[in-house]
């Protein structure tokens, strides 16, 4: 599926900013995988010693940053899940600063949060390989707001490269 294939709707909303973070007929497979390669040379990239930084009093710190990518990921993995399997209960949003809160982030080592992507991003690549294009055209609702597992596959790729900027512009 090319991202050109989703539907108007799908640019009408809050993510529109990350959909449009991605080139612009990128084809979604290819996204998630090469965007895991690139994502582990860019946290591999990261001195261990700005983990803590924040750019700003209030601000997320940089592991803080890395974990949210990892929980956002996990949580529309999930979604794109359900209505990958004609799931039609809507689904509640999360808070993200609450998840930021629990996250022990400020513990956490580098390399386990690369571990933890890794992870992450192999299992939302076996939830999305196969889906034929009728599975990713599928629908639900989640956060009040209308979706396709397509639209979310690319979400996913499309938070991740606009917080990797704001990473590369703000952090490091």
């Amino acid at each position: 599926m090319r991202k050109s294939e989703l539907e108007v709707y799908e640019f009408e909303q809050f993510y529109t900013t990350y959909l449009n973070a991605l080139e612009a007929d990128v084809e979604l497979m290819p996204s998630l995988s090469l965007g895991m390669d690139d994502f582990l040379a860019f946290m591999e990239a990261i001195p261990d010693e700005k983990l803590p930084y924040a750019y700003s009093e209030g601000k997320w710190t940089l592991a803080e940053v890395l974990v949210h990518i990892i929980d956002a990921e996990r949580v529309f993995q999930y979604r794109a899940f359900r209505f990958s399997r004609n799931d039609r209960t809507p689904l509640a949003g999360f808070e993200q600063n609450g998840y930021i809160q629990e996250s022990n982030a400020g513990k956490r080592s580098k390399e386990d949060l690369i571990a933890e992507y890794t992870l992450v991003r192999k299992c939302t690549l076996a939830v999305f390989d196969g889906l034929d294009v009728e599975k990713l055209k599928r629908g639900g609702i989640a956060s009040e707001i209308p979706w396709t597992v397509g639209g979310l596959g690319f979400v996913i790729c499309g938070h991740q490269e606009h917080h990797r900027k704001i990473i590369a512009e703000r952090y490091l």
